[in-house]
């Protein structure tokens, strides 16, 4: 379950799409598979039941028909030459081999059918078997064709804002102190590993948006409504600033296994609390030197073909927050919908692979593993801090 935030983005039903910056490498049209064929229809009265005079099988309904190719694609769109048809299944060995996967004996079909079979059972097997496997494409580029791959982290529409009124709050209860040192280390390994954006970090996207507000409490007259506005951001800042303080602190970090072994749950929000905690603690070990942003493209903000509004970039979505209740967080959530309604498209975690045989394939991080746990958990902690609330706040059963 989702338990972030969510946005749409474009206020359109027919949202902007992103303007090419560069010729792209020309893909390999290829025949493509239709899906497998539907039934017909068949008479509600029946058939005459037909059986066989002897217990033989029937082979036939165990035979497996491969699928065929779209008829309104018969017209070839790809020249056809034996060297492309060796670089292809040279390319689709190599991939592979890669992958571990097995491939389909397609050489005795005739071209184009051959190689269409190919990349329909390729991409089966792949999306069965490696986690946000998103396509397979043939391209060719400076007359050599070759497969490439790309791997995406679908995020959906969803903010992930972690608040940290909630820790706070649990710093000052006696019962629950515990449970905050905890969570202070899985803040202290997100704000310092993960790279996790802090909002009272004047870098960080959420900052401005705090300052905006502000800036519009500021030309406000002197209400009562103004007051406790003024209040409510002055909570924020202060917050802030003392978690970060607890955060920025390695020993925080450093004590994140010490604190976890000697941890024990009193009831069972403490069990869910430290359940999750274990499985931040495991992410660390297993990727201790990965940040979020390490399979998403770095926004060049300076550059002449920078466009503000072509796409939401991870920092916007992802960061630490004041609190997710209250009229502020409700202001900040509308003013970054409304934003976030400007943009055609989303940056998200995303690996594409070249199979092109000039060197081994290999990619530095591999795999998006690391990013699809980090967001689940993320859901999770966000879902965790909220709960807290509503149980101090007498608006959820206590556990």
């Amino acid at each position: 379950m989702n338990h972030a935030t969510t946005y749409h983005i474009g206020n359109n039903q027919n949202t902007r799409r992103k303007t090419a910056k560069a010729t792209q490498p020309t893909t390999a049209r290829i025949r493509q598979m239709d899906a497998e064929d539907k039934r017909c229809t068949g008479n509600q009265k029946g058939q005459t039941e037909i059986r066989t005079h002897s217990h033989a099988p029937n082979a036939f309904l165990r035979t497996k028909f491969l699928p065929k190719i779209k008829e309104e694609e018969r017209e070839d769109t790809v020249q056809y030459s034996p060297k492309m048809e060796r670089e292809f299944y040279t390319s689709l060995s190599s991939l592979s081999a890669h992958y571990g996967i097995e491939i389909l004996e397609t050489r005795q079909f005739a071209y184009p059918y051959n190689v269409a079979l190919s990349l329909w059972d390729a991409e089966r097997r792949l999306k069965n078997s490696i986690p946000c496997f998103d396509e397979i494409h043939w391209i060719k580029e400076n007359k050599k064709s070759f497969l490439i791959t790309n791997e995406h982290c679908k995020i959906g529409s969803s903010l992930y804002y972690i608040p940290l009124y909630p820790i706070f709050l649990m710093l000052k209860d006696k019962k629950r102190k515990q449970t905050a040192q905890l969570l202070l280390s899985v803040c202290s390994y997100l704000y310092h590993i993960a790279n996790v954006p802090y909002y009272r970090q004047e870098d960080s996207y959420l900052f401005w948006q705090y300052q905006m507000m502000k800036d519009w409490v500021e030309q406000d007259d002197e209400e009562e409504d103004t007051k406790s506005d003024k209040a409510e951001l002055r909570l924020s800042d202060w917050v802030g600033d003392r978690i970060e303080q607890k955060i920025y602190n390695l020993k925080t970090l450093s004590q994140f296994g010490e604190r976890l072994n000697r941890f024990s749950a009193i009831n069972d929000f403490d069990a869910d609390c430290q359940k999750i905690v274990l499985q931040f603690f495991k992410l660390y070990q297993q990727y201790p030197d990965e940040n979020i942003f390490r399979n998403t493209k770095i926004t060049d903000y300076e550059s002449e073909d920078y466009d503000e509004h072509e796409s939401i970039s991870m920092e916007k979505y992802i960061s630490f927050w004041a609190d997710n209740e209250g009229w502020l967080a409700e202001h900040i959530e509308q003013s970054v919908n409304n934003e976030f309604g400007e943009y055609g498209d989303i940056d998200e975690p995303e690996i594409t692979k070249r199979f092109d045989g000039k060197k081994k394939v290999e990619h530095e991080h591999g795999t998006l593993i690391f990013e699809t746990t980090l967001f689940k958990l993320l859901d999770e902690l966000v879902y965790l801090l909220n709960t807290y609330k509503k149980q101090r706040n007498g608006t959820q059963k206590p556990q």
